[in-house]
C-alpha cells in the first residue's frame, strides 16, 4: 500500500467558524484580496467578512466580478487587484465560482505564465502560490480543501481542469450559517455536485480506503440531508450536515479524483453555460445506468453503510436499492434532462462530437471501472438529452 493523501493545514467545520477568520488571516499577510461576488456583497455576507479584517487592523482589496462559470477574464481581473493592491495573500469568499478563481489567482500571482497555459498542459512546473483561506457559502464544491481549479477558457469554450497541490489551500473555514440563504435551485445543484464528488471518488479507480472513508460519510450525510435542505431552507441542522458533507466529498474527490459524470458535464457547461452541479445531476442516471456492472459491488457496499435494511440483500439488490434512492432524489430536486433544461437539440448535436472528443480529453472517464468509448460517450449524451 502507497497512499498519497492531501488536505488543507488547518480546517476549521461548523456553524460560527467564520468568528476564527481574523485569527487565521493575520498568520498570513498584512494585505488580503477578497475574491467574492454580488451575491455576497447584497447579502450583507460580505461585511462580515471586511469587519473581521478591520477588527485587526488588515487591509484589504476587493473584487466581486466573478461569473457563475469562471472564465480567465474573471481570473485576470482578479490578479489585477491583486497586484495593482500589493496583496500578499487571498481570502476566497462564495460559492466554488469564487473559490476557484481564487486558487488560479494565488498560484498566478508568483508565476510568470498564464492560466491558459497550466489549463492545457504546456507548462506543468511552476512555483507554489501565495496563501489562501477558502469559506465556501455553498455545501457542493469542496472546492476548499481541493487541489482542483476550474477555469473556462472562452476562446476554446473548455473547461480546464487543473489539478495540483499549488492549488490547495491552506486554510479552510466551513460555515454552515452561510448556507442558510442559499435559494432551493442552488440548494439542489450544488448538493447534487457533493453526491456525484463523494459517489465517483468511491468508485474511481483510484480509490484507497482513506478515499471511501470520507466517501461513504459523505454520501450516508447528503442522502440524508439534502431533501431536507432543499424543502426547508432554515434547517440549520441539515445545512450544517451538508456542509461537513460536500468538505468531506471534497477531501475524497481531490484524491481519489472523479469520472464519468465529471468528464461529461464540464463540456455541457462550457458549451451550455448549465450550472456545474445540474449538468453532473442530469448525467447521474446515465452514469449509473452504463457503470452498474462494473460497480455492482461498490454501490451495494455504499447501500448497507447508508441504508440498514440493506444489510443481507445480495450485491444486485442492494445496489439497486440505492439507485432507486438516488432516483428519487433527482426526482424531489425537480432535475430535468438537457432538452427539459431548455438545450436546442440542434445546436446539441452540431457538437456532439466535439463533447464526446473534450469529455475523454479531461481524464475523469478514464477513471471510470468501465470506460466507455468516444461513440459511446455520444450514445449517452444523446440518453441524457431525453431521458424523461
Amino acid at each position: 500500500m502507497n497512499i498519497k493523501f492531501q488536505m488543507p493545514t488547518i480546517l476549521r467545520l461548523g456553524s460560527g467558524t467564520v468568528a476564527h477568520l481574523a485569527e487565521e488571516a493575520q498568520k498570513l499577510g498584512k494585505r488580503a484580496l477578497i475574491v467574492s461576488d454580488g451575491l455576497m456583497k447584497q447579502t450583507g455576507h460580505l461585511d462580515i467578512i471586511t469587519k473581521s479584517l478591520e477588527g485587526i487592523s488588515l487591509e484589504y482589496a476587493i473584487y466581486t466580478d466573478i461569473t457563475a462559470e469562471p472564465t480567465q477574464e474573471n481570473v485576470y481581473g482578479a490578479l489585477d487587484t491583486y497586484t495593482s493592491n500589493k496583496c500578499d495573500f487571498v481570502i476566497a469568499f462564495g460559492g466554488g465560482s469564487c473559490l476557484d478563481t481564487a486558487k488560479a489567482v494565488a498560484v498566478l500571482a508568483t508565476n510568470d505564465t498564464t492560466i491558459e497555459a497550466i489549463g492545457d498542459k504546456s507548462v506543468t512546473d511552476f512555483n507554489e502560490g501565495v496563501p489562501v483561506i477558502a469559506l465556501p457559502t455553498t455545501a457542493g464544491t469542496g472546492s476548499e480543501v481541493t487541489d482542483v481549479t476550474v477555469i473556462t477558457n472562452t476562446k476554446t469554450d473548455v473547461k480546464m481542469m487543473m489539478k495540483d497541490v499549488k492549488f490547495l489551500p491552506n486554510i479552510a473555514i466551513v460555515d454552515s450559517d452561510f448556507t442558510l440563504t442559499v435559494p432551493a435551485r442552488v440548494t439542489s445543484a450544488t448538493g447534487l455536485d457533493a453526491l456525484c464528488h463523494a459517489l465517483e471518488s468511491y468508485v474511481s479507480v483510484k480509490a484507497n480506503g482513506m478515499t471511501q472513508m470520507f466517501s461513504l460519510q459523505a454520501i450516508k450525510k447528503i442522502m440524508e440531508n439534502l431533501p431536507k435542505a432543499y424543502q426547508d431552507g432554515s434547517d440549520s441542522a441539515a445545512r450544517e450536515q451538508m456542509s461537513i458533507a460536500s468538505t468531506e466529498a471534497g477531501i475524497a474527490f481531490s484524491n481519489a479524483s472523479v469520472t464519468l459524470i465529471h468528464g461529461m458535464s464540464r463540456p455541457v457547461g462550457a458549451l451550455f453555460h448549465v450550472p456545474h452541479g445540474i449538468s453532473n445531476a442530469m448525467l447521474l442516471n446515465i452514469f449509473l445506468d452504463f457503470s452498474k456492472d462494473a460497480i455492482l459491488t461498490d454501490l451495494a457496499e455504499i447501500a448497507r453503510f447508508v441504508y440498514p435494511e440493506a444489510q443481507g440483500k445480495t450485491d444486485q439488490a442492494a445496489a439497486e436499492m440505492f439507485i432507486a434512492a438516488v432516483n428519487q432524489i433527482c426526482e424531489t430536486l425537480q432535475i430535468p434532462d438537457l432538452k427539459g433544461y431548455g438545450i436546442d437539440e440542434k445546436e446539441f448535436l452540431a457538437v456532439l462530437d466535439k463533447m464526446a472528443t473534450d469529455a475523454l480529453a479531461s481524464g475523469s472517464p478514464q477513471n471510470n471501472k468501465k470506460v466507455p468509448t468516444h461513440d459511446e460517450i455520444k450514445e449517452l449524451y444523446m440518453a441524457a438529452f431525453s431521458a424523461k
